[in-house]
């Protein structure tokens, strides 16, 4: 499930959850270097796996989220080779790559606490690529093929953007680039996930192939669930929510 929340006592909530992996997200959520450290060390012991999402495929952000500690990346907006390569690179030490020599400073390294961390490095982190635009779909069998990229990860909301279909991550032409998507993963032998909250479109995908889901959110647990309180017990001509600037339940900004 998603992290979004930026709380290192939610991320260890899910957690303990029995859940398989999180996604800690600072693509689309309030995470900077700090709340994602918390975050590590909040779920630091729990038998889950955590991706963590940079806002942006950027070198310097990655190598800062590498020397946090973080070891599994999803790479948002990688619509090319180009695109993935560059990821990769950043991920790793010259001369294969373009990551910055820290680790006296870091916590990756455990402040050089670690034997050859510096050789050793690449073999404790995995990238997975996020394709979520027809460019990427139409070139996916070639990102796939990058030397250094463990897994893709397929974003329906973006891409049924990219379509010309926003909002209808259950289109049909949507859900047949994901599965195109999906089947291209199986035969490179690399792994594919996508995103899907809906309980029949992720179980349809995990029958075409998905080897790993989101299927749902902190937020939006949140969201959903209090609203059902809400509506089962406060009454509907209720004077509205206090602190709103409304009557009658009318949500308004109060920035």
């Amino acid at each position: 499930m998603w992290v979004c929340s930026g709380s290192p006592l939610v991320a260890e909530i899910c957690a303990g959850a029995g859940l398989d992996w999180l996604l800690v997200d600072a693509e689309h959520s309030p995470n900077g270097l700090e709340s994602i450290l918390a975050q590590l060390q909040a779920v630091h012991g729990y038998p889950v796996q955590v991706l963590v999402r940079p806002p942006v495929n950027d070198a310097v952000l990655i190598k800062q989220y590498l020397d946090l500690g973080v070891q599994n990346l999803l790479v948002p907006m990688v619509h090319s080779v180009a695109d993935a390569e560059a990821a990769v690179a950043a991920t790793r030490y010259p001369p294969g790559g373009v990551r910055g020599v820290g680790s006296a400073l870091a916590r990756a390294a455990r402040w050089n606490r670690v034997p050859d961390y510096l050789a050793t490095a690449t073999s404790t982190i995995s990238i997975t690529v996020q394709i979520e635009s027809t460019e990427a779909v139409e070139a996916v069998e070639d990102i796939l093929a990058v030397d250094g990229v463990d897994a893709i990860f397929v974003g329906p909301s973006d891409l049924a953007a990219s379509m010309g279909v926003l909002g209808q991550q259950e289109h049909t032409q949507v859900r047949a680039a994901v599965v195109h998507c999906l089947a291209a993963a199986n035969r490179a032998g690399k792994p594919a996930g996508v995103n899907a909250f809906s309980p029949a479109t992720a179980n349809g995908y995990l029958d075409a192939g998905a080897r790993f889901i989101l299927v749902g959110a902190d937020v939006a647990l949140l969201a959903r669930g209090s609203e059902a309180l809400a509506a089962a017990f406060v009454p509907a001509s209720s004077g509205g929510i206090p602190g709103s600037g409304t009557s009658g339940g009318e949500l308004r900004p109060s920035y």
